[in-house]
């Protein structure tokens, strides 16, 4: 049974990749689907084919209800515009799924400041500009008594969560994404909405042609465990009002595999002195080099204590 009927749903950067792969699933789940998508290069430049229309089409040939907005997410006034229109249009706004994205890969040495700031756009506000909207949309509703079950997906990835050298515009908007879920997620609470973010391990233009992603043979028919659909139904699900009791969280998809993310947290083990006062600079090394386990912890004020 269709668990999105008569929702509708925003999915940003939905022409190619992960968000096609999502818009499809959405639909296909019953759901409403606007594609937000201004059709532009992987580096966000303009590019000449409209992806974005072709999904729309594709769900509608199937007997689903799409639309396609072409529009920058990181364009504020028109995100809020997009709110408006869409409840307008179609009578709600029950999900956003933040799938945008563009790379500008470089070192951080030759990393121009403009590459920094058009991934952090895309990515960071971008997300924010949705969340912020939609989220002061769900609140009029909740403050004027209409119930409501808001769900946002966001969308990190392993370069935010554990580093990738080259990728440290993307890498610093991608662990902002995930703060951004966590503390969303409590503020949007009270309003019966959910904010999670998916960390999914797939094949795009972002990552097409190398390392772990490289396509190989894969037989007809067969699993892919790099299919840029593979992530879909967690999005689809959480985008439904089953997963009300989810919410702040970041779940790694990597093919047929669902973990979760621990977020930040103390290690188990610290160094203290033995005694009440202030730590020392010159016990710093040694203190640090035993916490990281360059060598064992000797004895007198050094010593391994629980976290409490």
């Amino acid at each position: 049974m269709a668990i999105l009927t008569d929702r509708v749903a925003i999915v940003t950067g939905g022409g190619l990749g992960l968000g096609r792969a999502h818009s499809l699933e959405l639909a296909a789940q019953g759901a409403t689907v606007v594609i937000v998508d201004p059709s532009v290069t992987l580096d966000g430049k303009p590019a000449t084919d409209t992806p974005a229309q072709q999904v729309v089409n594709e769900i509608e040939a199937a007997g689903g209800k799409a639309k396609w907005v072409n529009l920058s997410v990181t364009d504020f006034d028109g995100v809020e515009q997009l709110v408006k229109d869409v409840v307008d249009e179609f009578g709600s706004l029950d999900a956003v799924v933040n799938n945008a994205g563009i790379t500008r890969d470089k070192m951080i040495v030759t990393m121009a400041e403009g590459d920094w700031d058009a991934v952090i756009a895309v990515h960071l506000k971008g997300t924010f500009n949705l969340i912020h909207h939609v989220g002061a949309h769900w609140r009029a509703l909740s403050k004027a008594g209409t119930p409501t079950s808001g769900r946002i997906i966001n969308t990190v990835s392993g370069t935010g969560l554990r580093g990738n050298v080259g990728q440290t515009n993307y890498g610093a908007a991608k662990a902002a994404i995930a703060n951004v879920t966590i503390i969303s997620g409590m503020e949007l609470a009270a309003y019966g909405a959910t904010v999670n973010a998916i960390a999914p391990v797939a094949r795009t233009r972002m990552t097409d042609g190398g390392g772990n992603f490289a396509r190989g043979e894969v037989a007809e028919g067969a699993f892919d465990a790099f299919a840029p659909g593979n992530s879909s139904p967690v999005v689809a699900y959480l985008a439904s009002e089953k997963a009300g009791w989810i919410n702040g969280q970041v779940i790694r998809v990597d093919g047929n595999k669902l973990r979760f993310y621990h977020r930040w947290r103390p290690s188990d083990q610290a160094y203290e002195p033995t005694e009440e006062r202030i730590l020392e600079t010159s016990e710093i090394d040694l203190a640090l080099k035993g916490l990281y386990g360059a060598f064992p912890f000797g004895q007198g004020d050094r010593r391994l204590l629980l976290d409490s």
